[in-house]
């Protein structure tokens, strides 16, 4: 099996910073392409938040840019979030996602277990 791992939610007033960690690991993992991270507030769909590839690129949504920072260890298969001057409209649900290369040869994508970060005075 694949397992995503995520850590760093927690509560935080706004303007504040949290950083996410979410490591993926198994032994039938042979290459990550992609790293995603989604979140989901209370009533809302989910959405995407920030993307990496292995090759370094990225991609936010509107309402994060210059705010979040998504980064990617290669060696460790984990993706970071990154978030500053956060906002209460940031609270949501986290969610890490991974595109997976399998060694036997075939796709599919995992998700972690989501973490809640919490925006408020």
């Amino acid at each position: 099996q694949v397992q995503l791992v995520e850590s760093g939610g927690g509560l935080v007033q706004p303007g504040g910073s949290l950083r996410l960690s979410c490591a993926a690991s198994g032994s039938i993992i042979r290459f990550i392409p992609a790293m995603t991270w989604y979140r989901q507030a209370a009533g809302k769909q989910r959405e995407l938040v920030a993307s990496i590839t292995s090759g370094g690129s990225t991609e936010y949504a509107d309402s994060v840019k210059g705010r979040f920072t998504i980064t990617r260890d290669n060696a460790k298969n984990t993706v970071y979030l990154q978030m500053n001057s956060l906002k209460p409209e940031d609270t949501a649900v986290y969610y890490c996602n991974a595109q997976v290369t399998l060694v036997y040869g075939g796709k599919r994508n995992y998700w972690g277990q989501g973490t809640q970060v919490t925006v408020s005075s």
